[in-house]
């Protein structure tokens, strides 16, 4: 059994499901936010191993029989008290991790250790690639020796989206140019770390999903917009072409070296092209989006992903 750990509403998962079905995989879908008001777990361990089984809504999933986990975009447990849904989630932490099975990209723990900046930095600069200065500090006096005209700033955090207590979306905080003007109150730097680097000169960025040993490369032509010069996720569709680029090989499998150092089998590169051709490492989401990609190049990722579930 294929388990898919997932929202209703993720379109990705709704995808991939449908083709697996359409295969005749045996596949089951659960959200944790589900847990424990519409769901019930029995998890036996003992020195055969885990067994028992998880039920919710009109299916019963007996856990020996799963063979792949794909967390996808899970919600967190939902109680309608802290202590409840911390515990959930603890609970819910341990089986995922206790199942010997395979996890797609990865196990929470996997995951979660391999979308730290730093780290991703250290392990991609240890493969070969080239990497922009970086410093990440609440000092102002280190950030003020670390600036120069050009200097950019980002979340230290695994994501750019900032989120309320309850887990509502605030804001989105992109990759922001420092301007003289901001010199000003540097003294806030100490209130909150930030990652702080050179801006790297763009021809084009590069969205790398790796799927197994499978490797996709976009070109996302940020520079043809003002809009999406600076950060491509500021979107200009309209204006900002993304077609196939054909990654060169060494670079393929260094994309594919850095998925399997950091426990992953699955991950989304993020890549500059220089404009004197040289390709450099930003980050990389272990749980990336792909499906817009794969919309506007005709890309299959999420057959290969299916592929990847199935395998």
């Amino acid at each position: 059994m294929i388990l898919i750990v997932t929202s209703d509403d993720d379109t990705h998962a709704d995808r991939v499901e449908a083709a697996l079905r359409a295969r005749g995989a045996d596949v089951a879908r659960f959200d944790p936010a589900w847990f424990p008001r519409e769901a019930t777990l029995a998890l036996a361990v003992g020195g055969g191993g885990v067994g028992g089984a998880l039920a919710y809504r009109d299916e019963v999933v007996e856990l020996a029989r799963v063979r792949t986990v794909w967390r996808r975009r899970p919600g967190q447990p939902r109680a309608g008290m802290e202590l409840i849904e911390r515990e959930s989630a603890a609970v819910l932490a341990d089986l995922w991790e206790l199942l010997p099975v395979r996890h797609v990209p990865g196990t929470p723990d996997a995951i979660a250790h391999a979308s730290h900046k730093a780290r991703q930095l250290l392990v991609a600069g240890g493969l070969g690639f080239e990497l922009p200065n970086t410093l990440v500090t609440n000092d102002p006096d280190a950030f003020l020796d670390f600036y120069a005209p050009g200097t950019i700033t980002k979340r230290a955090a695994p994501s750019q989206r900032l989120t309320t207590a309850d887990g509502d979306e605030a804001l989105v905080r992109y990759t922001e140019p420092v301007r003289p003007r901001d010199l000003v109150h540097v003294e806030d730097l100490r209130l909150c770390p930030v990652l702080v680097q050179p801006y790297v000169e763009k021809r084009l960025e590069l969205r790398v999903t790796v799927v197994g040993e499978r490797v996709f490369a976009a070109a996302i032509h940020s520079q043809a917009s003002n809009h999406t010069r600076l950060d491509w996720r500021r979107y200009d569709d309209a204006r900002t072409p993304i077609t196939p680029f054909a990654l060169p090989a060494e670079v393929a499998d260094r994309c594919r070296a850095l998925v399997r150092e950091l426990g992953l089998c699955y991950g989304a590169i993020d890549l500059v092209l220089t404009p004197d051709d040289r390709f450099v490492f930003l980050e990389i989401n272990p749980n990336g989006q792909y499906l817009w990609i794969e919309l506007a190049t005709g890309l299959p990722i999420g057959a290969a992903v299916a592929d990847l579930l199935e395998a």
